[in-house]
């Protein structure tokens, strides 16, 4: 009967050991299909964090190149209104510089060719001896000329009666020249 006792108990330690490993089997077996999830599920959690990361990189990398592009054009503007200011500068102390004197007296004289002098007024900034000798023969003939403050440089070629006048001064010459430096294109 001991025997059966010890075969009993063998039995069932047996039996015990066998169903606790075959638990423990199924468990181990359940830990390692949570952990392939878990793992798959963080896979797909770390792929679309770097897609999103790659797609707000390229959004960045796009304003960044349209705001370089839009810098490049704002100062390629700014360069060419800085030249053309330049430009008009340097053109407009020429034109004052060339507006005086003999050169003046020439210029009205051109103005007046084919005209009765007699009917007009040359306006000028400032009446110099320089001046009167070359426009000598034209107030003999009647021309006048007197200073007028609105004037810098240059002069306006005014009808005595009033009818209207002829603009060579150097604001209303440069405002002639302008057009011609607003479409330069460097």
């Amino acid at each position: 009967m001991e025997l059966q006792i010890q075969d009993l108990v063998t039995s069932i330690r047996k039996e015990g050991i066998d169903a606790a490993n075959e638990q423990g089997a199924q468990i181990i077996a359940d830990a390692r299909k949570q952990a392939e999830a878990i793992i798959a599920e963080a896979k797909a959690e770390a792929k679309a964090a770097h897609d999103s990361s790659a797609r707000e990189i390229n959004i960045l990398k796009e304003g960044a190149i349209a705001s370089a592009e839009q810098a490049k054009r704002d100062a390629l503007l700014s360069f060419k209104a800085a030249i053309k200011s330049e430009y008009e500068k340097i053109l407009s102390a020429k034109v004052s510089e060339n507006m005086s004197g003999a050169a003046l007296g020439k210029l009205i004289q051109a103005v007046a060719v084919g005209e009765d002098i007699s009917g007009y007024t040359a306006e000028v900034a400032e009446v110099s001896e320089e001046l009167t000798k070359t426009l000598a023969e034209e107030i003999k003939n009647g021309l006048e000329i007197k200073p007028v403050k609105g004037i810098s440089a240059g002069f306006r070629l005014a009808a005595k009666d009033g009818s209207g006048y002829f603009d060579c001064s150097d604001d209303e010459i440069m405002q002639m020249l302008k057009p011609y430096f607003r479409n330069m294109d460097f």
